[in-house]
């Protein structure tokens, strides 16, 4: 199952035409034009593969609907996932690793080669996030502050909460 949500990140995130695809404006793309696609890449997933991967991932990080499939967020290809502007709680979490503090405190935190800086609701998300890299650090977002002065929000549909850049002074650091 690891293996076939890291292919579905790489073509419906990433990489969309490295198999053939194209998505709509939306990141869709109907799910028999993928299992075709990734079958003819030497990838073959099942219908029922492809919605149980939908079904268990933790994250929820695709959705299908209609007969389509898109990844929920993280994309670094142009689309609009359509989400509404939305005003965060007064604090958001951010799981990273300790080699990135550096850049991170002159810079704030950036989307690098996505299209939003991904943030966490909670701090076990975070640290999840974080783990994923090495021994993570979680940094606090003053997102309400942030907000007030003017910075837009997004929360995609699966609680991944979406901003162009957090800059350092809002940024609190673990001691």
């Amino acid at each position: 199952m690891t293996r076939i949500s890291k292919y579905l990140a790489r073509h419906l995130r990433h990489d969309p035409q490295r198999i053939g695809l194209t998505l709509d404006p939306g990141g869709w793309v109907r799910v028999e034009e993928l299992l075709r696609a990734a079958g003819e890449h030497g990838f073959a997933i099942t219908a029922e593969e492809l919605r149980e991967v939908v079904a268990a991932n933790d994250k929820r990080r695709y959705t299908i609907d209609d007969g389509r499939i898109r990844a929920s967020q993280g994309h670094s290809v142009p689309v609009d996932l359509g989400l509404a502007v939305v005003e965060p709680p007064e604090m958001l979490y951010h799981g990273t690793v300790g080699r990135f503090m550096a850049a991170i405190r002159q810079e704030g935190l950036r989307p690098m080669s996505r299209h939003h800086v991904h943030l966490s609701p909670d701090r076990q998300t975070a640290t999840r996030v974080g783990a994923r890299r090495g021994v993570p650090v979680v940094l606090v977002v003053a997102a309400g502050v942030m907000h007030a002065d003017g910075h837009t929000f997004l929360r995609s549909d699966n609680g991944v909460w979406l901003v162009d850049h957090v800059p350092p002074g809002y940024l609190r650091y673990p001691s």
